[in-house]
């Protein structure tokens, strides 16, 4: 038997598609919207959710039969508060431009419906290390919509990849912008992150009947 059973390892795999946080629950959608346009801070981001809900998952299956029905919420949000300071400590201390970039959006993890929701739903029902495994799945799956919004936003938008410019130049008019090719500032608003989510989950739907009839 390998170190995952068929059950465990679809916690994993389960919120990466058919159960996934932002195009199945639509939870998350925020951050999605707000920290896309490049997909540098998409990274973090996900980094720092898989941390804290990781993380979190645990220590709230460890405690969970401890906890006062009546004060679980505040616990929750004390753990999760908890952890996204230490995650905004490290970005300050190590990543100072970036954390910067994500300001206000790091604070925000705490509000995360995602988050929360795996700690009432899951967590508080089950053994620590399915707890991980579910909060691995969740981040991952919700990590993954980041990455592939913020991919099409600043490679469609400016023309780059991590800041690294991969069309040519468009000053200097070099690759794709000698043949007229121009970026579509659009793409870095707000809205636009919407439209691609949505395009995203046109495709998973129509891919899966099962979604569709659901």
């Amino acid at each position: 038997m390998g170190l995952l059973s068929k059950k465990d390892a679809k916690l994993i795999t389960d919120p990466l598609a058919d159960n996934n946080p932002i195009t199945i629950q639509v939870l998350g959608i925020c951050s999605a919207l707000a920290v896309t346009a490049e997909l540098k801070p998409s990274i973090v981001m996900a980094i720092s959710v898989m941390f804290v809900l990781a993380i979190g998952n645990v220590v709230i299956s460890l405690i969970r039969n401890i906890i006062p029905s009546k004060i679980r919420i505040i616990v929750q949000l004390v753990v999760v508060a908890t952890l996204v300071i230490i995650v905004d400590q490290i970005l300050k201390a190590f990543a100072y431009e970036l954390s910067k970039t994500l300001s206000v959006f790091v604070g925000l993890i705490i509000t995360n419906c995602i988050i929360m929701g795996r700690f009432e739903a899951f967590a508080l029902a089950n053994s620590p290390w399915r707890s991980f495994l579910d909060g691995i799945g969740n981040s991952a799956g919700y990590g993954i919509i980041l990455i592939i919004v913020a991919f099409f936003r600043e490679l469609l938008g400016s023309g780059s990849l991590l800041g690294v410019p991969v069309l040519g130049s468009s000053v200097e008019k070099t690759g794709l912008y000698a043949y007229g090719y121009e970026n579509n500032g659009f793409m870095l608003l707000a809205p636009m992150a919407l439209i691609t989510i949505g395009i995203i989950i046109w495709v998973q739907r129509s891919r899966n009947t099962a979604l569709i009839e659901n």
